[in-house]
Formats: structure tokens, C-alpha cells, sequence
């Protein structure tokens, strides 16, 4: 799930508890076969140490089990961009597969090793074979099905063949990662414990429903009703609200330990293994999530296929909203988790900088890299109620955080101003940051406080025009719901009722100021 540059990318979500859709561009992603290989390369370190550990990594690796190759038969398909930003209304789910994607390289260079170190293998290769991509009516020898129907069925074959892989990639993990890991001390049990989360949970949950939906094929392997399988099932995945909440802090720690010479040589060794299909660790740690939100993408093709006189016709919509809900409540569980790993790596220059609506935001809008007038490139959060610029830095334990920069601005006081491209906008200096020395400057807006000084006016820079009209709509959002917000909570602290004190000024006569002062001095 973000084929990124850490530096350049920017995350986007909509506001948790709104009306929105879960999309999902894993959704019948198919990935490249990778060729078997004939030799088994180790790779070997000019360090003795290196050498044994590489070797240890090596025996391990051979006996590992290949994760599936390619996805059965695509519900959908979907264009998936190198560095581009999806749509406002993207889910933490998604935000955070794409924050994960674009940290990836899914194309490593091979290393150029010397022949004396290539070792032929005296047997065939022990890596499982790759299965072959099939579809349902591969399986059958003969039918007398419907155009519909079969796509039905290859729906739900779909399905099921997507539990066996997920359960296999899973396995793979624990089998090859984790366990390896913790025998040659290569991280302490505590750390792995932070990456690795509760992946380990989420294989008898999906060994679960692989097994009832095997117990639905019939004798002609075929499934009638599916839908009551799912509902039954589908309450299981609240184990993913403790999962997927984990993610932000796992994926900051294993981008710090990569920087381990020890831990980097381990995840380049098993990346350039035949069974990783030249994925990162990453890619396979966030499986779990991106599965959880293809279900919805699965039943909406299931019932699209499915008959009205259909047994599951009623029952669909009912298993089609529960995991519709489940995926909602693991979403806003997934946002406020976000927002609260962001809040704790702010680093403060003054204690004015601390504004209460940095602390009572519940989640992000969006955050990512923009430039400011000086050509310097900044962190910039978008908070429910507040925007803060950052400079990214370290902590002493080589943890990121986030040292914010000038004064944080609430939403609600926020003024918007988009600039035109190849407008001179600011002077010079603001030219020559932004534009190298020409006069045109592009993909600018400029944000300034409400009834405060230009010194909290701030003109930023994204890096193309998509992204920047991204951070303007989200602005506009944030800046419109943070004063509706604030102006309900001015009314609801308004007295409900009248003063008792003011009822005798209903009884005054607008002609009598004598009367005026005898009921004033009631």
C-alpha cells in the first residue's frame, strides 16, 4: 500500500464521522511475477560478522514459504499514481496505506556480486512455486450457469481464494520476519512487538471465515447463499481497530531501526529473496488493512450479481452495512490515533505556541511537506482545529519529531488566499524562493490569521497544482466546520432562559420613563 517519497508526499483524509465512502485502489491490484530464480544468491559482507549472520538469514529463507503472486479474477480495477494525492475524502485507512506506499521501493537495484560467491544449488529450489492465477470456472469441468451467475461465483471464489492468500502472506511473515529476527537478536522482543502489532491474531480470524466459505461449496463447487456466512463473521474484525491503530507509531519505528546496519542488511537480504516478489517488510505488514477495506468492494459485486428471487438478496444489504460500519468505526479509531502520534511529536519553542485547539483536535485533515516564501521546506498539519507548520527533525533516541514553526494558527481565525500562478506575489524574495529567480510563481496560497499582525501571514508553496488545490479545499473545510463549531458552542453557552431580573421589562410602557424607573428599582 505508497510508492513515496517521504519528503514530497502528503496525506489526505476527510473528517471522521461524515457521510463518505471507503475506496480502495488494492482492489484486484494484480502484481508482477517475479522469474524463479536457478541459483541461490548469498550475499556476502566484507565483515566476518556480516557473513555468518547472512548466512543464518540465508538457511532460514530457503525453507519459506512464497506468498501469493497475483489477486483471482479483479473485482475492479483501478489506476494507481506514483506519488500522486487521492481525493480529499480519503479515509486514515487509506492515508495511511498511501504514507506507507510511497516509502517503498518496489524495484531495488541488484547488487553486482563476484562469481566465487555464486553457489549452485546441487537440488531443485525448495521456494514454493508460485500459484497460477485461476479463476473459478478454471476449476469446474462443465456448468449450465448464467453469464451472471458465473460472475458470481467467481466473485466469491475471488473471496475465498483471497483469505487462503492473505492467511499465507500472514504466516510468511511471522515464519521469515518475525521469528528470525528474534532468535538472532537483530531487535528486542519489545520492539518487534511494536511493529509487528497483532498481526499474529489475524491469522486464526481468517482461517476462520476461509474455512466456512469452503464448507458453503457444494458438491458442483458452487455457493448459494453467502451473505448470513458474513454477517456471522464479520463482527471478528473489530480486532482490526487495535491493529490498524498501531500502524503510525510501527511504521516510524521500523523506518527508524532501517538505519541500523544489522537491520537494514536482514530487510535488504529478504527483500532481494525469490519469496518476497521484491516487496518490503511494509507491504506485507499492511495486507491485514488493505484487505479490511476490499470487503465492502466484494459484496458490492456480489450483490450486483446476485438475482432478485436470490436467497441473498435480503441478506447482502445487511452483511453489505455491517462491514460498512465496522470499517467506519476502524477508520475514526485509526484518525484519532493519527492525530494523537502527530500531537506527541510536536516540539514546542514557546509555551504560546501551545494552543488548546492543537490539544482538542480529534483528527487530521491532511498533513505533508510545503514550502514556505524563504524557500525552506516545512511539515505542515492540518489539524480539526488548528493548522501547524513544522521543521521534521530528531530526537536523541533518532525518533522523528516535528519542531513548530512561528505561531500556529486556529482554523477558525484562518483567512485563505489562492494565488494565481505567475503572479508576483510578495516581492522578490518570495520569487526567487519559490520560482528560482523568475518572475512566474506557481502552485502558491497564502494563509493568514484573523485580527492579528502580518507576522502570522504565511504564503506557502505545493509541490504541483493538484496537490495545491487538495490543501486548498481541505483548507476551506477545516476553516468552515471550525467556525460552525465554534459559533454552536457560543450558543449553547447562552442562558436558556431570561434573567428573572429583566421579566418586569415586559410589563414597561415604551411611553413611561416614570414607570422605567420604578421597575428598575424593583
Amino acid at each position: 500500500m505508497e510508492v513515496e517519497e517521504n519528503g514530497d508526499s502528503t496525506c489526505w483524509s476527510a473528517q471522521p464521522g461524515g457521510t463518505q465512502s471507503v475506496h480502495c485502489d488494492h482492489a484486484g491490484k494484480k502484481r508482477k511475477q517475479e522469474p524463479r530464480p536457478e541459483f541461490f544468491i548469498a550475499i556476502i559482507e566484507d565483515e566476518e560478522e556480516e557473513e555468518d549472520e547472512g548466512e543464518m538469514m540465508s538457511d532460514h529463507l530457503k525453507d519459506s514459504e512464497e506468498p501469493s503472486n497475483k489477486r483471482v479474477k479483479p473485482v475492479m480495477k483501478s489506476n494507481s499514481l506514483t506519488g500522486v494525492i487521492t481525493p480529499v475524502k480519503t479515509p486514515a485507512l487509506k492515508r495511511i496505506g498511501q504514507s506507507i506506499s510511497r516509502s517503498i521501493s518496489f524495484r531495488t537495484e541488484a547488487r553486482p556480486l563476484p562469481p566465487a560467491h555464486l553457489r549452485q544449488r546441487s537440488k531443485a529450489s525448495s521456494f514454493p512455486r508460485r500459484r497460477n492465477s485461476q479463476c473459478w470456472s478454471d476449476t469446474v469441468e462443465s456448468h449450465d450457469l448464467t453469464v451472471k451467475e458465473i460472475k458470481r461465483q467467481e466473485v466469491i471464489y475471488e473471496l475465498t481464494e483471497g483469505e487462503r492468500q492473505l492467511i499465507d502472506d500472514l504466516s510468511l511473515v511471522k515464519k521469515v520476519y518475525y521469528e528470525p529476527m528474534l532468535k538472532l537478536d537483530i531487535m528486542t522482543e519489545s520492539e518487534l512487538g511494536q511493529i509487528f502489532g497483532t498481526l499474529d491474531s489475524l491469522i486464526p480470524l481468517h482461517q476462520d471465515l476461509l474455512s466456512r466459505l469452503e464448507r458453503l461449496r457444494g458438491s458442483e463447487k458452487t455457493v448459494g447463499e453467502v451473505g448470513p456466512t458474513l454477517i456471522n463473521w464479520f463482527p471478528c474484525l473489530e480486532a482490526y481497530v487495535t491493529y490498524c491503530c498501531n500502524q503510525v507509531g510501527a511504521k516510524a519505528l521500523l523506518d527508524q531501526k532501517k538505519n541500523e546496519k544489522r537491520v537494514e542488511h536482514f530487510l535488504r537480504l529478504c527483500q532481494e529473496s525469490s519469496f518476497s516478489r521484491k516487496l518490503d517488510l511494509w507491504n506485507f505488514l499492511d495486507l491485514p488493512r488493505s484487505r479490511l477495506v476490499k470487503y465492502p468492494l466484494l459484496l458490492k459485486e456480489i450483490q450486483k450479481c446476485t438475482p432478485p428471487e436470490h436467497p441473498d438478496e435480503d441478506r447482502l444489504p445487511d452483511a453489505l452495512e455491517l462491514i460498512q460500519s465496522i470499517v467506519a468505526e476502524v477508520n475514526k479509531k485509526t484518525g484519532e490515533a493519527e492525530c494523537q502520534f502527530y500531537r506527541r511529536g510536536l516540539m514546542y519553542l514557546e509555551d504560546g505556541q501551545r494552543l488548546p485547539e492543537i490539544q482538542q483536535s480529534r483528527f487530521l485533515y491532511c498533513h505533508g511537506e510545503l514550502k514556505n516564501n524563504k524557500g525552506q521546506r516545512l511539515h505542515v498539519f492540518l489539524f480539526e482545529l488548528a493548522l501547524v507548520l513544522s521543521r521534521p527533525g530528531e530526537d536523541r533516541d533518532g525518533g522523528q519529531v516535528f519542531h513548530v514553526y512561528r505561531q500556529p494558527l486556529p482554523n477558525a481565525l484562518i483567512n485563505l488566499e489562492e494565488i494565481p500562478d505567475g503572479e508576483a506575489a510578495g516581492g522578490g524574495t518570495f520569487r526567487g524562493a519559490f520560482t528560482g529567480g523568475n518572475d512566474k510563481v506557481k502552485n502558491c496560497f497564502r494563509v493568514s490569521s484573523r485580527g492579528r499582525s502580518k507576522a502570522h501571514s504565511f504564503s506557502l508553496q505545493a509541490n504541483d497544482s493538484f496537490s495545491k488545490q487538495q490543501w486548498i479545499t481541505c483548507l476551506r473545510q477545516a476553516i468552515v466546520q471550525s467556525r460552525d463549531k465554534k459559533a454552536q458552542t457560543s450558543q449553547s453557552q447562552l442562558p436558556t432562559h431570561p434573567d428573572p431580573a429583566l421579566y418586569h421589562i415586559a410589563e414597561l410602557s415604551l411611553g413611561s420613563s416614570t414607570d422605567m424607573v420604578d421597575h428598575t428599582s424593583r
